[in-house]
């Protein structure tokens, strides 16, 4: 808004600059079963996450041996739709895998 210097009788433009908070991450985990099978959790990598061959390779073998592995991180819709996702696609083909949602 212009405001007026009366004693140098110039006109000032003041800006008011908002600045825009990040919106929270969410890191989107597969758990580890006893039943789903490591092509399948790659394959959920690969298709849901579109993660490369070696990094969905990666991902699984942490999973099976750490009993949990992180997918990807995302904001918070986005992460919401991947667990959808990956949970439609594991009832699709009788897996029980386990798929959620933790802040980062």
């Amino acid at each position: 808004m212009p405001t007026r210097d009366h004693e140098h009788d110039e006109l000032t433009v003041t800006e008011s600059k908002q600045k825009l908070k990040k919106p929270p991450l969410y890191k989107v985990l597969l758990h580890n079963d006893n039943f789903t099978t490591m092509e399948f959790v790659v394959f959920i990598l690969r298709e849901v996450f579109h993660k490369s061959e070696s990094d969905a390779l990666r991902i699984m073998l942490q999973v099976h041996h750490q009993g949990i592995g992180v997918a990807g991180v995302y904001t918070y819709e986005i992460a919401e739709v991947k667990v959808t996702k990956v949970m439609d696609l594991a009832r699709q083909y009788e897996f029980p895998l386990m798929c959620t949602i933790q802040e980062e």
